[in-house]
């Protein structure tokens, strides 16, 4: 018999360790899952981890790491902050979404968007502010009312979908689309478009965006007071008290934060990989974000190889079922094992595993 003891403090091996071992674990279940499926595992993990890079079609794969890596980062980035103090933001979809959503509108109230530079930075803005307000909407009932974060951030996420359905289906219809659901291409307009900086790269104002969150993010953590602060309400929310730390601000300002760029990451969205609002742009960077958060062990600089690395599995994922023909819910089964042995493994960060008699003897 065997049994988990607490460790007097967090072990700084296991932490490092376990998110390699993470993806270790999950290539072998996702293995066994690919041979259940009656696909040669070996040739569905090389699909996934090593054709987007080194394939056959890796000239076209490799630019798309970037374009899926940008939103991810951005978004964890911002949830990383609250997580670190204790502040659950689980509804980054929903702010993605709107920040698209404002994005979208401000750059087709100046329509036909021509010559106009000052487009651009306003889709910045609009989206920030738009995924900020809908983040902070969780934030002041929890400081108001005491209400919980998580659950009130997750249903937002519904209520902006519709929305966005909505918005797709009636404000932002393309009135040249011939009665078909979806805005005009804003990608097609110079003023709102967010085109490639260097040709075949796949680097976008998205990208430098997301570099540059993860250099703020990890300066503000290491060297700001609101940093300490942010540190020190999650790992001790009695002292963080005593030292003069305002909870009900630091809600605010995690959310605020984490909703302005999760908002940012969906304008980007907009204004290039997609394109256009319709009922179903978004795919779920959201919620992914938050995998990539705890796989990056809510650091900036590790959050940074952690969205490369589940962009990576978009890619991959994609190319495996077209060649394999894997069905698409087996890709994202295999992207949950990833949050799920992570979270098993990092067990033994705060434990370590003895033998039911060994403290006896």
């Amino acid at each position: 018999m065997i049994r988990l003891e607490r460790r007097p403090q967090p072990s700084r091996a296991w932490t490092w360790a376990t998110p390699p071992l993470a993806v270790l674990l999950t290539m072998i279940a996702g293995g066994a899952l690919f041979a259940a499926l009656g696909e040669d595992p070996l040739v569905a993990i090389r699909t996934i981890f090593w054709d987007p890079l080194f394939g056959d079609f890796a000239s076209y794969s490799r630019p798309q790491l970037l374009i899926k890596a940008a939103p991810l980062i951005l978004i964890a980035t911002g949830l990383a902050l609250g997580f670190r103090a204790g502040i659950w933001n689980i509804g980054a979809e929903g702010q993605y979404i709107m920040g698209a959503l404002c994005a979208a509108a401000t750059a087709l109230a100046f329509y036909p968007m021509e010559a106009r530079w000052l487009i651009f930075p306003l889709m910045i803005l609009a989206g920030m502010a738009g995924g900020m307000i809908w983040a902070l909407i969780p934030a002041l009932l929890k400081v108001r009312f005491g209400t919980n974060e998580i659950l009130v951030s997750l249903m937002l996420v519904y209520v902006a979908e519709n929305l966005q359905s909505w918005m797709a289906l009636g404000p932002l219809r393309n009135p040249d689309g011939m009665g078909f659901p979806g805005s005009r291409n804003l990608s097609q307009y110079a003023s709102s478009a967010n085109p490639e900086l260097v040709a075949g790269t796949g680097a976008h104002w998205g990208v430098v965006a997301a570099l540059l969150a993860v250099i703020a993010a990890q300066v503000l953590l290491s060297r700001h007071r609101l940093g300490f602060q942010i540190r020190l309400a999650g790992q001790s929310p009695r002292a963080a008290a005593f030292s003069g730390v305002r909870p009900g601000l630091l809600v605010v300002l995690c959310m605020g934060i984490s909703g302005a760029l999760a908002g940012m990451a969906g304008m980007f969205e907009i204004a290039g990989p997609s394109g256009r609002v319709s009922i179903d742009f978004n795919v779920g960077y959201g919620f992914t974000a938050i995998i990539v958060a705890f796989l990056g062990r809510l650091h900036p600089f590790g959050i940074l190889l952690a969205g490369l690395l589940m962009a990576l599995t978009y890619i991959g994922g994609e190319m495996a079922s077209m060649a394999l023909n894997l069905p698409a819910a087996a890709i994202q089964v295999f992207q949950g094992m990833l949050l799920f042995f992570l979270l098993a493994v990092d067990v033994l960060t705060a434990y370590r595993i003895r033998r039911t008699g060994e403290a006896a003897s």
